[in-house]
């Protein structure tokens, strides 16, 4: 069973820190700032300090940074 299917699963607050994040509210997963996907917590690589956003992939994290940038080339 995928930990998102779990009848449990709740979204958690996350604080992003530089290589590391704090549980500010415990859950199972949280979602990606670009796709709105859940990610499971154990799965958690990409994300920004500064914006305190999560990302599914490096894929999204790059959408994103060239979405603020004002450069997105996705259109």
């Amino acid at each position: 069973m995928n930990i998102l299917d779990m009848p449990n699963a709740s979204e958690a607050r996350i604080r992003y820190l530089d290589a590391d994040y704090q549980v500010l509210v415990p859950g199972t997963f949280v979602r990606c700032a670009v796709t709105g996907k859940p990610i499971p917590l154990d799965e958690l690589k990409y994300w920004n300090v500064a914006r305190q956003e999560a990302y599914i992939d490096a894929e999204a994290s790059l959408k994103r940074e060239l979405e603020i940038r004002g450069e997105d080339r996705t259109a």
